[in-house]
């Protein structure tokens, strides 16, 4: 909160505080307005000074920095200073302080007693106050620099996505126009359309899913293409895709996965991936055969980026399962969007 609006909400506050038991004690004693003033506005600033003293001056200045003697012996100078201020003033309105209703005079001792222990009370309600505000202070600066962490993350966790890609589009690419293949254009063109969505729709923390399933369709035709048209796919959407929103990028690494290492040149056992679409759900599964030789010598980022970008997009709002055998390899993603 900016200082100015601190400032504001502060006077607000003892301002009706002070309204409110000038009504009340107007309505329920018999001392005439001009010793309520003196009472509830006059006492009142003097222990509204004080508990800024506190609040402003003291905790920060020896509390906060561990001097503990320091800060207590601070405060009770202050409120023996402020029992004198305030019996000064009860000299000076005598006949609404110190005389009471019988006639009775209060003595000093008596009164410094009670102004004592009034004092106490701003000190305490002052430092209860600046303790939870720090509290709270606190909290936001650590959940800032959480965000931040997970942001600077997730920006590390993207662009890793981009170069792997690009690392193996190009390779493909590379093989066909080593073979002199006649698909070679159609190829490059799949690939520009595919780095401009990557370049110029990944910004935003979430997609149109129909977005991204064009992004999807167009990898799996480049795949096609570097496969010679050879390659199987069964890609299966079900549901109606109306503004659903999702993660960019979420989604390519299983489908790429399937292509590194599975069978995608039997029309018996082609990849399968299907899409069921819910209004607020997404249910996602690929499936494909696995041959000893169609692997990634080189590794890749893969299924770990997805799961990391998942924690920290999707917490508690999606589950993964994968089933991995000698002969198949499937993976299950249910997400709530």
């Amino acid at each position: 909160m900016k200082k100015g609006w601190q400032v504001f909400w502060h006077t607000f506050f003892w301002l009706c505080m002070i309204g409110f038991f000038l009504f009340i004690a107007k309505n329920n004693t018999k001392i005439v307005f001009q010793g309520l003033l003196v009472v509830f506005v006059l006492y009142g600033l003097v222990n509204i000074g004080l508990f800024y003293l506190n609040f402003l001056v003291l905790i920060p200045r020896f509390l906060n920095r561990k001097k503990y003697l320091r800060y207590n012996l601070t405060v009770l100078a202050a409120i023996l200073v402020f029992g004198f201020i305030k019996y000064g003033l009860a000299l000076a309105f005598r006949q609404y302080i110190l005389v009471k209703a019988n006639g009775e005079v209060l003595g000093f001792t008596a009164y410094y007693i009670s102004a004592f222990f009034t004092s106490l009370i701003f000190i305490f309600l002052s430092a209860v106050l600046k303790f939870t505000s720090d509290w709270f202070l606190n909290e936001r600066i650590q959940r800032d620099l959480e965000n931040q962490r997970l942001s600077a993350e997730l920006a590390f966790l993207k662009s890793q996505i981009n170069p792997h890609f690009l690392f193996n589009s190009l390779n493909s690419i590379y093989s066909l126009a080593y073979q002199r293949s006649e698909t070679t254009p159609e190829a490059i063109l799949k690939l520009s359309e595919i780095m401009r969505y990557m370049l110029y729709e990944c910004n935003d923390n979430k997609v149109d899913l129909g977005k991204e399933l064009l992004y999807l369709q167009n990898y799996i035709d480049l795949q096609k293409i570097r496969l010679g048209n050879k390659a199987f796919v069964d890609f299966e959407v079900n549901g109606l895709i109306s503004g659903q929103q999702i993660v960019p990028l979420i989604l390519i690494s299983f489908i790429e996965n399937a292509f590194k290492h599975g069978v995608a040149n039997n029309p018996e056992t082609p990849i399968f991936i299907r899409m069921d679409v819910k209004p607020d759900s997404l249910y996602f599964l690929v499936e494909n055969k696995k041959h000893s030789f169609n692997k990634d010598e080189a590794g890749g980022i893969g299924l770990n980026n997805v799961k990391r970008r998942l924690d920290i997009l999707y917490p508690g709002k999606y589950t993964m399962n994968i089933n991995n055998t000698a002969h198949a390899y499937s993976c299950e993603l249910s997400l709530i969007l």
